[in-house]
């Protein structure tokens, strides 16, 4: 047996990178998978790769409507919901000096407020369905601080702790649903690339993003999707409120 077989999963920020790959792994292990992103064309190429039981949604995670909608549509097309990967999220190299308060507000509110909505409906879905798996995207940025990410790290240190709250009220209330959240360093995603082709020199900057690694490379969105996998599954019906470091090492430094 395929080991989400039976399940109903959304993914958002399915379009392209960790999310585009956790989509395709939980199909191939037996789920239904709804594919949530602004980019329709990404998204539904998504959907191509992995074919029959799957379906595409534009989705904006900051609109509270737009989540209640995917969410109902989610229900509505497969009949329950099991499963929800809060992967859409933007990057931004800033000081806190250098980061004006739009710029702060827009981070958060795509990589936490995002999470936040996207948590609180599943939660209610979930609860109808008779339980499932919250897996929230933060980063080794939410672990550890980084001169130049102040939005960053801490739009993603608020899903740490945000997931941790999820997962104790849900095991306290009897809901029988998990939440846990992943943490990856450089992953080769269209966001990483997108940072590197900003450098001066785009390959020295790859090779030294590469060298910082003690695995020695820049990660795969395979090596985070098996993660995604196994969180969704029946195989971690005993963990929540659990972060999961994908860091090659990093942060073992």
């Amino acid at each position: 047996m395929k080991r989400v077989e039976g399940k109903v999963a959304l993914v958002t920020g399915g379009a392209s990178g960790i999310g585009r790959q956790s989509a395709i792994r939980l199909a191939g292990e037996g789920a239904k998978v709804v594919v949530g992103d602004l980019d329709r064309v990404g998204g539904e190429a998504t959907v191509a790769t992995i074919g029959g039981g799957a379906m595409f949604v534009e989705h904006d995670v900051t609109d509270e409507a737009g989540w209640r909608a995917v969410v109902d549509r989610a229900v509505e097309r497969f009949g329950r919901l099991d499963i929800l990967v809060n992967c859409a999220g933007i990057a931004l190299l800033r000081s806190i000096e250098d980061t004006s308060l739009d710029e702060w507000r827009r981070v958060h509110a795509v990589n936490l407020d995002g999470v936040f909505l996207g948590c609180k409906f599943a939660v209610a879905a979930m609860k109808r369905s008779g339980g499932g798996s919250i897996i929230n995207l933060s980063s080794v940025s939410g672990l550890v601080g980084g001169h130049n990410l102040a939005a960053y790290n801490s739009s993603k240190g608020g899903v740490r702790l945000l997931t941790k709250s999820v997962a104790l009220h849900c095991a306290r209330q009897g809901y029988n649903i998990r939440c846990n959240s992943v943490h990856p360093t450089f992953i080769a995603t269209p966001m990483v690339q997108a940072m590197i082709d900003a450098a001066a020199d785009p390959e020295r900057a790859r090779q030294n993003i590469a060298r910082q690694v003690p695995l020695g490379r820049i990660g795969e969105p395979d090596d985070v999707a098996w993660v995604v996998v196994y969180l969704a599954s029946d195989e971690s019906r005993f963990v929540t409120g659990a972060e999961f470091v994908i860091d090659g090492g990093v942060t073992a430094m």
